[in-house]
This record gives C-alpha cells, structure tokens and sequence, in this order.
C-alpha cells in the first residue's frame, strides 16, 4: 500500500500542476483508463539488433503488464497551434519482465521480478494531426516529454516519445490510445533474475478522454468565445445570434424581430409590397407612395384616396380632392365667383356686367317715377317703375350704383337741393327695403344744377325733375 500513496501524490500532482490540451473552445481535457508496461524494448545486449529490440510489439499475452482497473491519469490544456501540454499519472504491477537469456540476441525469458509496483509521473507537449487530415472524428497525433518512474525500490528519468489516436465520438468524448516509448537514464541489470534496476519500456493506455472548459453561457452550443451574441441562445449559422422571426436577419439587425420581414426593409414585412415597411405604412394593405406614408393617390392629385372625396377624379386639396364646381358655366369657378348660379364674365368676378342698354333702361325707369309737388314721397303710380328698377339691379347683383336727384329752377336753390337730396334718398330707401344691398346703393342730390333741358317752358322742366340711376365702376 505504500506505494499507492506515490501513485495518489502523482494524482493530485497532475491535477494541480497540468496545463494546457484539447482546443481552443475546450482548452482543458482529462483522460483515464488502462495502461500497459512492455519491458521487452530494453531486453538483450546493449549492442544487439535494433529491429531485435523492437520486435514482438504486440506480444501482449507474453510480454504485457496490465492492471486490470483504471490505472492512469491525465490531464492537459490546449496552447495553440495544434499544441497541448500535459501531465499523467500511471500505476502498474509487473509479473512479467522480460530479459536476456543469452547467448543469441533473440535468447530472451520472461519471469515475474516479484509482482514489482509501478508508478510513473509524465510531462508531454502534443501535436494534434486533426487539422492536417481534416477530419472531425479521428485526430491523430505526436508528442515528446519526460517524466519519472518508480520501479519497485528503483526510480529514474525518462525521455518519452510517441504516437496517439483519439476517435472523438462526439465535440467532447473520445477513445484514446496511445504507445509511448521511455528511454531510461539509469543502468538496467541485464542477464540476471536479480530484480531490475531502470529498464527503457513502452508504456501502452487506452482509456476515455473529455475535453471540457468551454463556456457556452446561453446555452446554444456555440461557446462564448465564438458566440457573437453569447447572452442570447442563437444559431450556428448567425455566429450563435438568434433569429427570432426565420427571416434571415438576426434579431440585432432585425427592426422586426418578431416577424417575418424583408432584408431591404431591415427585417420588416411589407404587405402591400410598395417598398414601405408595414410599421412605417399608413395603409399597409394597399399599395402606396413614399410621399404619403405609403397610402395610394389614384388621380395623382397630391390627397391620398383615403382623404379624398374625388379618388379618380384631380381636385384640389382644399376641395377635398375635388375639382372646384361651376355651377353657371361661367368659366369662374365658384370659390371665386360671386355670383355662382348666374352666368357672368370672368373680368366681373363671375357676374353679368350691366349693359349701356341696360343703364339706358334704367334711367327712362327713373325718369318717370313721379313725387308728390314739393316732396320726397312717391306718387301711387310710381310703385310699379320702382319695382322694375328693383328687378334689373337684382340682375346684377355686384354692380354698384349711384342714385342722383335733380329739380327744376322754380323755388330757392338751397331747397331745391335739400329737395334733389331727398327724394335721391327715398329711392334708395325703397330698394334697400326690396331687397338690393345698401352697400350697392349711393345717393345724392344736385338741385337745379345740372339741367338737361331749359327751364322756361313747363315741358323743360318738367324734364329736369328727374332721378338718374348711374352705374358707379
């Protein structure tokens, strides 16, 4: 039992001390299994045949010592570059210890030394052939170290060389063989059943490894270290960043994530598929344009259909979308024209322009409304002049007219003026009461001022008492 106390030291001294293995997504790998210690490498007389020392190398049977339970350890960590290094333990029982019987170089025997225990402690830097084949199942490899071998009371250094292959039967479990050849630096015994003292030996394992130390926080099997979105489960094709929506657009360049969009829209869908993303689209069912917030405009009138009464017919926006009406023909659309239900001219606002012979009408209306002698007011058969005075002016309701007094020379002139005045003033009363807007209507009186015929006969003056009905441009 002694000397599985150095056999349980050589453990935790590999736990603690090992460095460096696997890869660069699992940098630290750990393996145990069986091993096996072949004396025969060493056998014979230090000037025999190379080929003699390396013969029956696979005589497991006759030459092999195997401890039938889990007899070595290791542990390694990747470096780079295809490189790792790392430390084992291992521990034996030799029965079988071949050696030279002499005198031919192949005169060998093998004997039990007394069931001699084993232990060795080993350093190796690997070299993996895994990317050199390119292959993801088996990885062959080489490497080189020393280490240090308690072989029963002896113990000396060794030199190590050899050769691995490890079929990794998924990213972190693999089966591991390996031969390893120790030169010894120390003096072995040759030709004597003494017990031996420092034989060169291979040493054969074959075991399981695990490779372990990857952080992969998310969970997604992408390790962090090459996981661009290491917080948030993602796909290996995305770098390990999620695609929420399949689109192909990862959520971190995704304006919609959540659903299936367009990369020219940045992961937006666009129903209506006119260029305008659905969350940016007013009427994201029918196709539109930019300039409208991705709502249609069918008559091309600058008012989306949605807002216009007119949809297929040009109109302006402040008639809804409508084309302005013209209700009398006039050509003067009815926002400007005045008067929207009688054909007028475009010069008169949409108006009719009085005619010269309607002003002519007028005034021989005028000229015979008649007053009671030296007043203002109006003879009963008057009333029916007035009323077809009222009519024309109704027919040109934007023209504006001055209404003039006249009298004959008889009487004073201050009254006469007072008199002109007044009745001018009566038959504006009498419009506005019937209708015409006062301010179409002006009044004023010249008295005896303006004649039109002499005052020395009563036919002159009665031609002189006159009201005048005049057009005010």
């Amino acid at each position: 039992m002694k000397h599985l106390n150095k056999f349980l030291v050589a453990v935790l001294v590999v736990m603690s001390l090992s460095s460096n293995a696997q890869d660069g997504n699992n940098p630290w790998a750990i393996s145990f299994g069986v091993n096996a210690v072949d004396t025969r490498v060493s056998a014979g007389i230090r000037s025999g045949n190379i080929n003699d020392k390396f013969s029956n190398y696979f005589a497991v049977k006759e030459n092999w010592n195997i401890l039938p339970s889990v007899s070595y350890i290791s542990v390694s960590k990747y470096v780079g570059d295809n490189f790792s290094f790392g430390i084992s333990g291992s521990v034996n029982k030799i029965s079988k210890f071949v050696d030279w019987a002499g005198p031919g170089y192949n005169d060998m025997k093998v004997y039990n030394p007394g069931d001699l225990m084993y232990y060795g402690v080993d350093g190796s830097l690997r070299y993996s052939l895994k990317s050199l084949i390119k292959s993801k199942v088996l990885e062959p490899s080489l490497k080189i170290g020393g280490g240090y071998t308690f072989f029963g009371d002896s113990s000396f250094g060794t030199l190590n060389g050899g050769a691995g292959l490890t079929i990794w039967l998924s990213e972190t479990v693999g089966l591991n063989v390996e031969s390893t050849y120790k030169k010894s630096f120390g003096e072995r015994t040759v030709g004597t059943t003494t017990v031996p003292d420092a034989p060169s030996h291979f040493q054969h394992t074959a075991g399981l490894i695990f490779k372990f130390g990857g952080k992969d926080t998310d969970g997604d099997g992408i390790y962090d270290k090459d996981d661009a979105c290491p917080e948030v489960a993602g796909l290996k094709q995305y770098n390990g960043c999620p695609d929420t929506d399949g689109d192909g657009i990862i959520d971190g360049n995704d304006a919609c994530p959540d659903v299936f969009g367009l990369a020219a829209l940045n992961g937006c869908p666009d129903t209506d598929g006119d260029g305008i993303a659905d969350k940016d689209d007013a009427c994201p069912e029918v196709a539109g344009l930019a300039a409208f917030k991705g709502c249609p405009d069918t008559d091309g009138d600058g008012v989306t259909d949605a807002s216009d009464k007119c949809p297929s017919v040009k109109g302006p926006k402040e008639n809804a979308g409508c084309p302005w009406p013209d209700r009398d023909g006039d050509s003067v659309l009815d926002k400007d024209d005045r008067c929207p239900d009688v054909k007028g001219t475009v010069a008169n606002n949409g108006c009719p322009e009085i005619s010269p012979e309607k002003i002519n009408e007028l005034n021989a209306y005028a000229k015979t409304i008649l007053f009671d002698s030296g007043k203002s007011s109006f003879q009963a058969q008057t009333l029916p002049v007035l009323q077809s005075i009222t009519a024309i002016l109704k027919e040109f309701p934007t023209s504006k007219f001055s209404i003039e007094g006249h009298t004959d020379s008889d009487g004073k002139d201050a009254a006469n003026q007072t008199l002109s005045l007044d009745r001018s003033s009566a038959v504006v009363n009498y419009l506005v009461e019937n209708g015409i807007d006062s301010s179409r209507l002006s009044s004023t009186g010249f008295g005896e001022s303006k004649p039109i015929d002499t005052n020395k006969t009563k036919a002159g003056k009665a031609n002189n008492r006159r009201v005048e009905v005049n057009l005010v441009k």
